[in-house]
C-alpha cells in the first residue's frame, strides 16, 4: 500500500514547476534503492528474530516464518521473472 502511494506522490512532484526540477531520475533511483535496503533489513531482522527465538527460548513463531518465507518466495519469484523477461 505504502509503494504505490510513494509512487503518486513522486509523480504529483515532478508536475509542479519548482519541485519537478529536484524530482528528476537521481531522486526516483535513490527512493527505489532506499525502499529495496529498507525491504531486505526488514527480512533479515525477521529471520534473525525468528532463529533467534527458536535458539534461545525454544519457541517456533509461525507467524515470523510466515513473513520470512513470504518475502523470500516473492524475491525469488522476481529475480525468475527478470532473469526470464529481459
Amino acid at each position: 500500500m505504502v509503494i504505490p502511494v510513494l509512487v503518486l506522490i513522486g509523480k504529483w512532484l515532478r508536475k509542479l514547476p519548482v519541485l519537478g526540477k529536484l524530482v528528476d531520475e537521481r531522486f526516483l533511483s535513490h527512493r527505489r534503492r532506499a525502499q529495496r535496503i529498507a525491504g531486505l533489513t526488514g527480512f533479515l531482522l525477521a529471520d534473525a528474530l525468528l532463529v533467534y527465538r527458536q535458539l534461545v527460548s525454544h519457541i517456533w513463531n509461525p507467524d515470523l516464518l510466515a513473513v520470512v518465507l513470504t518475502v523470500a518466495a516473492v524475491y525469488l519469484i522476481t529475480i525468475t521473472w527478470y532473469l526470464f523477461t529481459e
